[in-house]
């Protein structure tokens, strides 16, 4: 499966993510990974944990945003730098200082957010 972000679910979740508004990205990004299949489907798991994590963070619920962002990094750790057309190692790199400082409690409800980058 070729996962296409430049339209469609994918492109709308983008943009979502990229707004701050990480609810109606996981739903984007849900439709689409109903019907993929491995790896892909494991892929786009691990963005929607990303986006739930953040959604909970911007809630106040930091200990759901630190459940969430973990297995979300665990899951894009076993991918390759440029799955799916995305910046894995760079998404990686930003997850993990997130959660860093989600678990020091110094992130802010609307503080910066691990960027997804789309590789052309």
């Amino acid at each position: 499966m070729n996962l296409d972000w430049k339209s469609g679910e994918l492109a709308e979740g983008l943009a979502c993510y990229r707004e701050g508004k990480f609810f109606l990205a996981h739903e984007h990004w849900e439709v689409v990974w109903l019907s993929a299949d491995e790896p892909e489907k494991s892929f786009l798991q691990a963005l929607i944990q990303m986006s739930s994590a953040c959604h909970h963070r911007q809630r106040g619920n930091g200990k759901g945003a630190v459940s969430l962002m973990s297995k979300s990094l665990l899951r894009l750790e076993g991918f390759p730098p440029g799955f799916g057309g995305i910046d894995v190692g760079a998404l990686c790199g930003e997850a993990r200082a997130c959660l860093r400082l989600l678990r020091e409690g110094e992130l802010p409800p609307l503080g910066p957010s691990p960027q997804i980058k789309v590789l052309e």
